[in-house]
C-alpha cells in the first residue's frame, strides 16, 4: 500500500475590502447628508406653497395636516444624520459601533471620540479617534437638538432610529443608499455598504499618514488588520500614470 501524506491547504491571500468611496464621493456624501429630508424655512416659504410642504410634513411625521406645527418644520432639518454620517466618515464607525455610541464618547473640546474598552469592537483597549472640526460642530448642534427629542430622555444613546431603536446594518445601509441618491453617486455594479465608508477611511489614512495612523484611527489591535487598506486608490494610480508620460 502506497502511503500518501495528509493534504493541508492554506491560503495567504489577503481578503480585499469591498468597494470604497473616493475622496470626491466622500465630500459629496457630507453635503448630501445636510440636504437629506431638509425643508425650507417656514417663514421663507410663500403662503401658496405652505400647503404642499405641510402635506409633506404630515406624511413624514404621520400626523394630520391640521396638527403640523412650526416646530415640525424645524424638526425636519435635523443634525442627526449629518452628525452620524460625518463622524463615520472620520472615525470609520462599524454599524455596531454606531448602535453602541454614547453621548459620553464625545469630547468636543479635544475633537475626539473616546470609545471605552467595554464598548470597543474586536479589541480590549480604550480608543481615541480623531474628528475634524466641522464634524465636531455638527455633533455639537446635534447634542443640543437631541435634548429636545423626547425619545432620548431616558437614554445616553448618541443616535437612535426614528423608531427609537439602536442603529445597525439593516437601518444604516438603506440610509446610505438614500444619501448616495441625493449625492448623485451611482451604485450600479458597485459593492457599497456602510463598511465602504470605513474602508475609505482606512485607504486614505494609509495613503496620507501610513499604516500605523490608519490602524489607530480604525481601532485595529494590530497593523496586520490594516494591511488590506494599503492599496493605491484609483485616482492616485491615474495621477501616477499621467506623471509617467
Amino acid at each position: 500500500m502506497t502511503w500518501e501524506p495528509t493534504k493541508r491547504f492554506s491560503s495567504t491571500r489577503v481578503r480585499q475590502p469591498r468597494d470604497f468611496f473616493t475622496k470626491d464621493e466622500r465630500n459629496r456624501l457630507r453635503e448630501a447628508a445636510l440636504e437629506l429630508g431638509s425643508v425650507p424655512n417656514y417663514y421663507e416659504v410663500p403662503a401658496s406653497d405652505r400647503k404642499r410642504w405641510t402635506a409633506y410634513l404630515a406624511q413624514r411625521f404621520g400626523k394630520p395636516k391640521s396638527e403640523v406645527t412650526i416646530d415640525d418644520w424645524q424638526r425636519a432639518n435635523s443634525w442627526k444624520i449629518p452628525s452620524l454620517l460625518w463622524v463615520t466618515l472620520d472615525a470609520g464607525l462599524r454599524p455596531i459601533e454606531v448602535g453602541r455610541a454614547r453621548v459620553s464618547w464625545v469630547d468636543t473640546e479635544n475633537a475626539v471620540l473616546r470609545i471605552p474598552n467595554e464598548e470597543s469592537t474586536k479589541n480590549h483597549e480604550n480608543w481615541q479617534t480623531s474628528l475634524q472640526q466641522r464634524t465636531v460642530l455638527a455633533v455639537e448642534k446635534w447634542l443640543h437638538e437631541r435634548t429636545l427629542r423626547p425619545v432620548y430622555k431616558e437614554t445616553d444613546a448618541l443616535w437612535l432610529t426614528k423608531h427609537g431603536n439602536p442603529y445597525g446594518g439593516r437601518a444604516l445601509n438603506p440610509l446610505l443608499r438614500k444619501v448616495c441618491d441625493v449625492a448623485g453617486i451611482d451604485l450600479t455594479n458597485r459593492d457599497l455598504t456602510w463598511y465602504s465608508i470605513r474602508h475609505s477611511v482606512g485607504t486614505y489614512m494609509t495613503e496620507e499618514r501610513g499604516l500605523k495612523a490608519a490602524a489607530t484611527q480604525l481601532r485595529h489591535k494590530t497593523i496586520r488588520s490594516t494591511v488590506k487598506y494599503d492599496q493605491a486608490p484609483l485616482e492616485a494610480r491615474r495621477e501616477a500614470l499621467e506623471r509617467m508620460e
